[in-house]
């Protein structure tokens, strides 16, 4: 079972004013600290073997049965590895499952592996809020940083073989992230998992795959099958104001334009075009690509699905049969 969002009232103090610090801290350092202390024997130092050599990671125990989470990039095609924690404890471990296209990855502990990190929900994240990101750079296992939270609801391109998507809502933080964080742990103030480390963008840049309801979709598939099975219409759609003219008629601010109908897709054989305002699929609200995306899953497939569109200022209704996406391993 995927822990849920970790509860506000039942985590401890952690101002650092209470015992366990040998000085008074300022409360920022008090925080970090806590969390560092309380999430680094948490976070494991990968190493895999690829046919290109070894590569290194990070990964952070999630489940109390052994299970850990980190990025598909960092474990590829490799099917085992071997784990290293803060305390010294190693132990070899094996890929459960990897999706390139969320980039995320699932492996198990072949040993004794800590207590799981609680996972959180970053759709409550706030831009300015503290972040605290835990992994292994360069090799250095257990490092901490710490920074805030930059820039929330950016993108990022994903590829699997010649399938493309895009991941949304992608944490920013100026946090330092080096390679090594990759699969790193990513934190709120309480020690709460919010984003899994994925790249860094640029000097004092780094992103972090969100840890959300849709990811827990994905790591839940990833655990039962190996892999995520996913819907596909054959659309590219970019969030638009709605025109202000007709935002009271349609109660909505944003919609999703369509900008590439995939020449004999299931979006193209249901009518729809290039310039379309996509206002609601399912029934449902579309104001954003991940709106869409959350419905491409395993129960979509093949299944009749109500699209509504303005175009040319009049209402079309739609009905679209989303096909297996057929993505290629990483």
């Amino acid at each position: 079972m995927i822990p849920q969002p970790h509860d506000h009232d039942s985590d401890p103090d952690r101002t650092g004013r209470s015992e366990g610090f040998p000085e008074p801290l300022d409360a920022y350092s008090a925080t970090v600290s806590a969390v560092a202390r309380d999430l680094t024997p948490r976070v494991a130092a990968l190493r895999v073997r690829h046919r290109r050599g070894e590569g290194t990671g990070s990964a952070v125990v999630f489940t109390a049965d052994g299970f850990l989470l980190t990025n598909a990039h960092v474990v590829g095609r490799a099917r085992t590895g071997q784990a290293a924690f803060a305390d010294g404890t190693t132990t070899p471990f094996t890929v459960v499952g990897t999706d390139p296209l969320s980039d995320l990855a699932v492996i198990r502990a072949g040993g004794d592996a800590p207590d799981p990190a609680p996972l959180g929900d970053s759709d409550r994240l706030v831009v300015g809020q503290l972040v605290v990101a835990v992994g292994n750079p360069l090799g250095l296992t257990g490092s901490v940083t710490a920074g805030v939270v930059s820039a929330l609801g950016r993108s990022l391109p994903t590829r699997s073989g010649t399938a493309v998507r895009v991941i949304e809502d992608v944490i920013q933080t100026d946090a330092a992230l080096n390679p090594g964080n990759s699969g790193g742990a990513l934190a709120d103030a309480r020690g709460r998992v919010v984003g899994v480390n994925t790249a860094v963008a640029g000097i004092g840049l780094g992103l972090a795959v969100p840890v959300n309801a849709t990811t827990r979709r994905i790591i839940a598939a990833l655990m039962a099958d190996g892999r995520v099975r996913r819907a596909y219409l054959g659309l590219v759609a970019t969030p638009v104001p709605v025109p202000a003219r007709l935002r009271d008629r349609l109660g909505q601010p944003h919609a999703l334009r369509i900008e590439q109908v995939m020449p004999a897709s299931p979006a193209d054989r249901a009518g729809l075009r290039r310039g379309d305002l996509v206002l609601t699929a399912a029934g449902t609200p579309v104001h954003q690509a991940q709106s869409l995306q959350r419905l491409m899953f395993a129960d979509a497939i093949g299944r009749p699905l109500s699209i509504t569109v303005l175009r040319n200022d009049a209402m079309v209704d739609v009905i679209a049969e989303p096909v297996e996406l057929d993505a290629e391993p990483a």
